[in-house]
C-alpha cells in the first residue's frame, strides 16, 4: 500500500501512531534535565489539568504505561486477596488482561455478570452484590468495574451509571471505571468528564489515552485520596514507575491540550457512524449492537467477510457472534478509507447474493 492509499487496518484502534503533537511535546521535554519518579514539572502540571478537567481539587492522579497496569492496578487497589470484581462478562479485564487482576490483587477473583450491550445489568448487580456477603467460606463482592465504552461499542447511558453507583454505596462497593475508550464515550454522551465519574459514584478511573493518539501513557485518577497512599505503593510493586516519568506526563499534557483528545474521539466516532450508515444500506448486513462508540459488529456472509480479508482489509472476528466481525476506527480514520471498505463489501455481497 502506497502512502496515498488508505488504511485498510480496521482490526483496533491500537494499531495506529501517535498525533503529531506528542511526539513535538517529547522531543522538548527531551531537552535538559528533570526529576525523577514523577516529581517532574510535567507531572505536576498533568495533575493540575485533570483536575480541573474533573471539577475536583481533591483528586490524585498516578501515571502508567498500559492500560492492563492501569486496570490492574485499580482492581487490586479496591479489592482486598478474599474479595470479588463484579463485572460484564464481555468486559475487557473478563477477556483480555491475562489474569493481571488476580495476578496484581493476590488473587482476587472476577465474577461476570450478564446485561444486554455489554452493559451490566443493574438488578443481576444488585443480586451479585448480596450473594454470599459474611460467608467466610466465599470470596466477597468488593467492586464493581463498568468498561466505558463497552467492548461491545456501546456506551452506558448517565442513569445507568448513576444507578450502578447507588447499588454500590448501598452495598459498600467500590466503583472502578475502565476508560480505555472514555473519550470516545464522552463525546457520545456530551457530558462533562464529572457527570461521568465520580458525580456517578465511580471511585478510581482509569483514564485511556493510547488508543486515543497517545504513543502509551494511561491515567490512574483517584476520586478517593485514602486510596492513593496503597496505588502509589503498588504501582512501584509491580514495576509500573516510570523513572522518567516526564517522557508519560509530556504525552498525557499535549493530548489533553487544546482539547486534542476530544477532537480525536469525535473523529473516530464520526468515522464509525459513517462506516455504520454506508453497511447498512447494503443488503444482508445486520449490527450485533448499535454503534454508539468507535467499534462496529457486523454480520455479513461468511463469503464477502472473507473476500475482504483477502483483498487486504484487517478486522478481527467478534468472540460474541461468530457471524460477526469487529470493525474499529480511529483518530485516523479517512473518510477514503471508510468508503473504500464500503465500496468493496458492496461489491462482494452483490457477488455472494
Amino acid at each position: 500500500m502506497s502512502p496515498a492509499e488508505p488504511s485498510r487496518n480496521f482490526a483496533s484502534d491500537n494499531v495506529e501512531g501517535a498525533s503529531p503533537e506528542l511526539l513535538t511535546a517529547l522531543l522538548r521535554a527531551n531537552e535538559g534535565a528533570a526529576a525523577p519518579y514523577g516529581e517532574d514539572e510535567w507531572s505536576a502540571r498533568v495533575a493540575q489539568r485533570l483536575r480541573a478537567l474533573f471539577e475536583r481539587e481533591d483528586l490524585d492522579v498516578l501515571l502508567v504505561p498500559s492500560g492492563t497496569a492501569a486496570n490492574a492496578l485499580a482492581l487490586a487497589t479496591l479489592a482486598p486477596p478474599w474479595g470479588s470484581v463484579l463485572c460484564h462478562r464481555d468486559a475487557h479485564v473478563a477477556n483480555d488482561e491475562c489474569g493481571a487482576p488476580a495476578f496484581f490483587g493476590d488473587g482476587l477473583a472476577l465474577v461476570p455478570l450478564d446485561g444486554a450491550s455489554s452493559r451490566i445489568d443493574v438488578d443481576a448487580l444488585r443480586a451479585a452484590a448480596a450473594r454470599h456477603r459474611g460467608d467466610v467460606h466465599a470470596q466477597q463482592p468488593s467492586c464493581v468495574t463498568v468498561t466505558q465504552a463497552t467492548e461491545g461499542g456501546t456506551v452506558y447511558p448517565l442513569e445507568t451509571l448513576d444507578a450502578i453507583g447507588a447499588v454500590c454505596r448501598e452495598r459498600g462497593l467500590r466503583l472502578h471505571m475502565d476508560g480505555a475508550r472514555f473519550a470516545n464515550a464522552l463525546v457520545a454522551l456530551g457530558c462533562h468528564p464529572a457527570r461521568m465519574t465520580w458525580q456517578a459514584g465511580v471511585d478510581l478511573l482509569s483514564f485511556g489515552a493510547t488508543k486515543d493518539g497517545a504513543l502509551g501513557v494511561e491515567a490512574l485518577v483517584c476520586f478517593d485520596r485514602t486510596l492513593t497512599a496503597q496505588l502509589h505503593f503498588r504501582r512501584k510493586r509491580a514495576g509500573h514507575l516510570a523513572s522518567k516519568m516526564r517522557f508519560l506526563a509530556a504525552q498525557m499534557e499535549a493530548w489533553l491540550d487544546g482539547d486534542l483528545w476530544l477532537r480525536n474521539a469525535r473523529h473516530a466516532n464520526a468515522m464509525a457512524a459513517r462506516l455504520a450508515a454506508g453497511l447498512a444500506a447494503l443488503p444482508g448486513v445486520s449490527f450485533v449492537d448499535a454503534v454508539e462508540a468507535n467499534l462496529l459488529f457486523v454480520r455479513m456472509p461468511e463469503a464477502a467477510s472473507r473476500g475482504l480479508a483477502e483483498r487486504g482489509f484487517r478486522f478481527h472476528a467478534d468472540r460474541r457472534d461468530p457471524r460477526a466481525v469487529r470493525l474499529v476506527t480511529s483518530f485516523r480514520t479517512s473518510p477514503q478509507a471508510v468508503d473504500d471498505f464500503i465500496a468493496h463489501a458492496a461489491e462482494l455481497l452483490r457477488g455472494s447474493g
